[in-house]
């Protein structure tokens, strides 16, 4: 294999297939990023046996085809401080990989192509169109309520349900519950139900690009692929049953509350400064007089502060981890919430809400502290 490519657009394609590449990997192929250079152009590959990255063409000139497999790390760290604007990568016989810019060259031992693993088989027959835009906000308003616990793996994963009219995300930690939705542009004569590791779907969060350009999705029966704009990610399916969400996202309830999101987070932050520990040190919602009151009793002292509502129902109070009520009101892009209590009870969950609108509904447990 023999090429020439701009450093830069080099960089840039190897930080991308970076993020699928193995660390401390029981096969140390899977620490490498495969070079390829074929009838379809020159691309990058990266492959952790959870998750495939593959770029799309690189802009490059190919005198020889060929490929080889690298360690990522030092491949990325070689390109990066190379002097030169373009690099020359010449690979023999015997996996030897030269690497040339400016005043600089490198010498180093690659792996055979043959023993880097091929990334799944994914027929693209029934594509998922969905905006990218919108997709990376769906993942961003879901995501910081995935569970890390691995003992429970259909909850380290983001639910993806497409029916005739609708897609929708739903995670949950068992402590809280996320559901993002919105209307698909045209029916869909094909549902789709699929967990997707939290891993994966922070990727492609950090991957998709503030646009309204489609992205389209395909499935197989324990693959996900992704065709980005600039690169195809695979990914595994998580085995087994999500829970069903819908018997607990209830919309009865006994209290609403109108409230300003910036104002209710700003003292949520506030109240939780005194706070080392939100676990051991939760803060108490309050509801009385056309007001909300927001207090924490730490080991440092006691915190108050106070925000105005519109209330419609009974008193309330309730005490909840200020992370889990924080995370949810950082990810929404509105100037109001409404936020529903379910019962009478102690430990009566919580839901909130953006009004007019059933695209965003987030659930939250009290705790019992």
């Amino acid at each position: 294999m023999k090429l020439i490519c701009p450093k830069a657009v080099l960089a840039e394609n190897i930080a991308l297939v970076s993020r699928a590449v193995a660390t401390r990997a029981t096969m140390p192929v899977l620490e490498c990023v495969l070079l390829i250079a074929d009838e379809a152009g020159f691309r990058l590959l990266s492959n952790n046996l959870e998750m495939t990255i593959e770029t799309k063409e690189i802009d490059a000139e190919v005198f020889e085809m060929g490929g080889i497999a690298l360690d990522g790390k030092v491949f990325f760290d070689i390109i990066r401080r190379l002097p030169g604007d373009d690099v020359e990568i010449s690979v023999d016989a015997k996996n030897m990989t030269i690497i040339r810019s400016g005043r600089s060259e490198y010498k180093i031992l690659g792996q055979s192509r043959a023993e880097f693993p091929a990334p799944p088989d994914v027929e693209k027959t029934q594509p998922y169109p969905v905006s990218m835009g919108i997709f990376r906000d769906m993942i961003r308003q879901c995501i910081f309520s995935i569970s890390m616990d691995e003992s429970k793996p259909v909850f380290t994963g983001g639910l993806l349900e497409i029916d005739e009219n609708q897609m929708r995300m739903v995670t949950t930690d068992t402590y809280r519950v996320s559901l993002r939705q919105f209307d698909l542009p045209a029916t869909n004569e094909h549902p789709i139900s699929a967990i997707i590791p939290g891993k994966t779907l922070n990727e492609i969060s950090r991957i998709l690009p503030d646009t309204e350009d489609a992205c389209d999705i395909y499935f197989s029966d324990n693959q996900v692929l992704f065709d980005l704009e600039n690169c195809i990610l695979t990914s595994r399916i998580i085995e087994g049953e999500f829970f069903k969400y819908s018997n607990v996202l209830t919309k009865d309830f006994v209290t609403k509350i109108m409230v300003n999101r910036s104002e209710f987070l700003g003292s949520v932050e506030r109240v939780n400064i005194i706070s080392r520990d939100a676990k051991k040190s939760p803060i108490l919602l309050k509801s009385e007089d056309g007001k909300l009151a927001i207090t924490s009793n730490s080991e440092l002292g006691l915190s108050y502060d106070e925000v105005k509502i519109t209330q419609d129902g009974q008193d309330f109070e309730l005490k909840f981890n200020p992370a889990f009520i924080s995370d949810i009101l950082k990810t929404l892009d509105t100037d109001e919430i409404e936020l529903y209590v379910v019962s009478t009870s102690a430990v009566s969950p919580c839901i909130i809400k953006i009004p007019e609108t059933e695209d965003y509904t987030y659930l939250i447990l009290p705790t019992r502290r």
